[in-house]
């Protein structure tokens, strides 16, 4: 042992192969006189420890990673641990270059079966990470990364659960330690690199990248309850020190972050769609990826100012990807992100963003059409699909029947996917049932993002409260002097250009005329009906159709009414008029007591609105409509309707001047009647001349 190192550097090239290679010798008896030997050695050049800019300590070590590596013997494997552990123990003061190698040992006992190599492993690990850090960090940090490749190891060891919730907590440690210690890797000299790391980069690079890489390798690989805990750390580390990141670092981070959901989507690509793996991308849909939508969202709206230059187009893809997928849960939880990312952000968007947010939003639409609806007919040789269907994995009251209800309630937050397994014979009708499922969850994704448009230009709540007080007004029958509430100024309706709004109203109404134009066609609305679309039920768009369109009137009428936006009200009335013609003729169309009384709402928005209009503006509306609106009187209307409606012809009374303004004595009911009907035709001439030459 007197020899000099450069002298034992140059023997170790020829004995340290002679030692790999009898360490994983076949007979176990040889493999522990090598790797006593090679402890024996191990220790006495510890102990000398180690000059600076030599690292033969690398060198001496690394035949027990070797032997590790290859001989998997568990006695062997065993001794090797507890020799690395003891020196960890004993020597750890003089240990410097070789703690690569020390957690590299480690790193391949971590994914051993043997419950007291991982054991004493961990052991050794955390009291490394716990106790040595605080005492010698400077030495170690060229060798943080590979402690956090240990523990991530650790945790991704499906036998032992309760070690992988312990190294999870271990590596929350080390952010901590990190956090805490930022001195350390500035003080830190790499002379050894050719290409020397920056010193504002060098704690993301050897300190906080590895953390929330390991992380998120974890969350990829391990079971639910594991990458559970995994992915709360990794995000509960980036909201508490995200504030020490330089500007540039998050673009890697968020790099980091999106990889969560591209394992799955590398798994969808595969042409194997085995029962198993539709049932793990299921269970990882509604869990993990749910879950890491929403802290991506929270983490982007915290650092909003930072990020949103250099990501908000890449998390607005994300966003879009989720929903686009067959499934109802992630699909909803991805709207309601955009939704609250815009809420919470909307005052800092520029007009690139607003116009980023308007194309996804238009790009949704376009993907989420379930357009076959329109044109799906059974092959000529499938029989019915009413025999022992799977209900699909939609909330049934989205799509209800006119006449009757659906007669059992789907699963919901279930893939759709997972239904073509039904272990039915026949292949057709499994991909039929696929497709409707498939087309049941767009259904739904379109209603959700009407609503969701809703929110964003109103504030969540703000239209129903509108709706509400347009019809207690009605019913209270004072709607003639009715005020309407103030508007919430929570909502982004004031930063949104007529541009952005015109391109939200055609997503609107193309919503809109496709439900209508399904609900419509019965004959199609039978065929689906009779092939079990959603069961026992017939379908229909009600919803979609009423609430695209109430939305639409919405947003124009607003605009229509604000005095601030007087440039955009001749471009409004474009579309406005011809679409207000278009509702109020297609309300006389229809036949289905329901489908009337699902346009309560819609009518009364619509006809107050109307009445609010100055005279000018009023007669300009009227003059397509008038004579449908006098049709009006003959259908079996709500209460509520008719009183909006009765405001209404009071206006266009009051805008002719043929309102009759002293109030004639009471007449006998024969003089009466026959009085109204002459008034009626009065009424309907003089306006109709009037019209015509307006």
């Amino acid at each position: 042992m007197g020899r000099i190192r450069l002298q034992w550097s140059r023997i170790w090239q020829v004995l340290g192969d002679h030692i790999n290679a009898v360490g994983c010798n076949n007979v176990q008896d040889i493999s522990f006189f090598a790797v006593d030997s090679l402890r024996q050695l191990a220790t006495k050049f510890i102990e000398k420890g180690e000059l600076p800019n030599f690292h033969f300590q690398k060198d001496f070590l690394r035949p027990f990673e070797h032997i590790m590596k290859c001989n998997k013997a568990g006695a062997v494997r065993d001794m090797v641990v507890r020799c690395v552990a003891n020196m960890v123990h004993s020597q750890a003061n003089n240990i410097k270059s070789g703690w690569t190698n020390i957690f590299t040992v480690f790193h391949l006992a971590a994914a051993d079966q043997d419950e007291n190599i991982v054991e004493l492993s961990f052991q050794t690990v955390g009291k490394i990470t716990t106790e040595l850090y605080e005492k010698q960090f400077r030495i170690m940090i060229d060798s943080f990364q590979d402690s956090i490749k240990c523990l991530s190891e650790f945790a991704c060891n499906s036998l032992f659960p309760d070690t992988s919730m312990e190294s999870i907590r271990l590596i929350r440690r080390c952010a901590q330690f990190i956090s805490t210690h930022s001195n350390l890797f500035q003080e830190q000299t790499m002379e050894d690199q050719p290409n020397k790391i920056p010193d504002t980069d060098r704690i993301w690079i050897k300190g906080w990248f590895p953390i929330l890489f390991e992380l998120s390798c974890i969350v990829s690989r391990c079971k639910l309850d594991v990458r559970t805990r995994g992915l709360t750390v990794l995000f509960d580390i980036v909201k508490s020190y995200g504030d020490q990141f330089e500007a540039h670092w998050w673009q890697d981070l968020f790099q980091v972050l999106f990889r969560i959901f591209d394992s799955m989507k590398l798994k969808q690509n595969s042409d194997e769609d085995l029962p198993d793996r539709v049932a793990a991308k299921t269970e990882w849909l509604n869990t993990t990826c749910n879950h890491a939508l929403y802290a991506l969202t929270d983490v982007f709206s915290q650092y909003f100012a930072v990020v949103s230059p250099l990501l908000l187009n890449d998390l607005f893809a994300q966003l879009q990807w989720c929903v686009q997928q067959d499934n109802e849960q992630l699909a909803r939880s991805g709207i309601s992100c955009l939704e609250n990312l815009v809420l919470s952000n909307g005052d800092k968007f520029n007009a690139d963003s607003w116009d980023s947010l308007c194309q996804c939003l238009h790009d949704l639409f376009s993907s989420t059409t379930p357009s076959q609806l329109l044109t799906w007919s059974p092959a000529p040789h499938t029989s019915s699909m009413s025999s022992s269907p799977r209900p699909p994995s939609v909330d049934p009251t989205l799509l209800v029947d006119i006449d009757s209800d659906i007669g059992y309630p789907p699963p919901r937050h279930h893939s759709n996917r997972s239904s073509t397994s039904n272990g039915h014979p026949n292949n057709e009708l499994s991909n039929t049932r696929q497709l409707f499922n498939v087309l049941s969850v767009k259904c739904v994704v379109q209603l959700e993002l009407i609503q969701c448009i809703d929110n964003i230009v109103f504030y969540p709540a703000a239209s129903k409260k509108e709706d509400a007080a347009f019809l207690s007004a009605a019913q209270s029958q004072r709607s003639a002097n009715f005020v309407p509430p103030v508007h919430d100024s929570r909502g982004i309706f004031k930063y949104l250009s007529l541009h952005h709004l015109s391109t939200l109203l055609d997503c609107l109404i193309q919503a809109h005329r496709f439900a209508r134009n399904f609900n419509s066609n019965q004959e199609q609305r039978n065929i689906l009906w009779k092939s079990n679309f959603i069961g026992n039920a017939k379908p229909n768009l009600m919803k979609q159709e009423t609430q695209a369109l109430a939305c639409s009137l919405r947003i124009m009428f607003r605009v229509y009414l604000e005095d601030d936006r007087s440039e955009s009200w001749l471009e409004v009335e474009k579309r406005l008029i011809p679409l207000t013609h278009e509702v109020i003729e297609y309300f006389l169309s229809l036949s289905a007591e329901t489908h009337s009384e699902a346009w309560t709402s819609v009518l009364i928005l619509l006809f107050t609105q109307m009445s609010r209009l100055k005279d000018d503006r009023l007669k300009v509306f009227v003059g397509p409509v008038y004579n449908h609106l006098c049709e009006y009187w003959m259908l079996d209307l709500r209460p509520e309707v008719c009183a909006v409606l009765r405001n209404l012809f009071v206006r266009i009374g009051s805008v002719y001047n043929i309102v009759v303004q002293n109030v004639p004595q009471p007449q006998s009911a024969a003089v009466q009647s026959a009085d109204q009907q002459q008034s009626l035709k009065h009424h309907q001439v003089v306006v109709n001349g009037d019209l015509h030459r307006s």
